[in-house]
């Protein structure tokens, strides 16, 4: 009888330790230049959210060398992806938006968005400029003609139901030009 015991006694005390240690620890990413809280979200498949939260972070300015806590259990992906049908299918609110294109390789573009995104070391990804006070930075979108994206950046001349699809191309940007289409918030 007492050696059951002391076997239950000791699974008990793994269990709970185990369970502990496993429910704090963290690992600690150190930001480099060009990074985002964004594009880290995306690769430790975390929200932009959770990473404030966990940091303590007012804002989504981050610097190079910074120390961010990643919460246990999650792996960093391959690369920052566009949002997809797979994350979000529920539409919010649909409208129609003038719509321009840009480029991050024009004269003084520095190619890095307002939310940190740098969009020359990922031309893959699909981000708009918005007007924030229609659309939330950070918002998921779904853009007609463009695909899904999300709402990464901002623009001067970007006010009202306007915005501007990022292209990686000049070439291919003059070729979308300017028209209406319709806008997809998703949840």
């Amino acid at each position: 009888m007492r050696k059951i015991l002391g076997v239950f006694m000791m699974m008990f005390i793994l269990l709970v330790t185990g369970a502990h240690e496993s429910s704090a620890a963290s690992s600690t990413y150190t930001v480099k230049k060009g990074d985002s809280l964004y594009a880290i979200s995306r690769a430790y498949n975390v929200s932009v959210a959770n990473l404030k939260s966990w940091n303590n972070l007012k804002s989504n300015i981050i610097h190079p060398n910074q120390k961010l806590t990643i919460q246990a259990g999650q792996k960093p992906a391959s690369k920052p992806s566009t949002p997809s049908r797979a994350d979000s299918d529920k539409v919010v609110r649909e409208f129609t938006v003038s719509a321009s294109a840009y480029t991050a390789n024009c004269n003084g573009c520095s190619g890095i968005t307002k939310t940190g995104i740098n969009l020359k070391r990922n031309p893959h990804l699909k981000v708009i400029a918005v007007d924030p006070k229609v659309i939330k930075l950070g918002t998921r979108v779904h853009v007609e003609g463009y695909g899904y994206a999300i709402a990464g950046d901002i623009g001067g001349a970007i006010k009202g139901n306007k915005i501007d699809v990022f292209i990686p191309t000049k070439s291919e940007a003059y070729k979308w030009g300017r028209k209406n289409v319709k806008i997809k918030i998703l949840e």
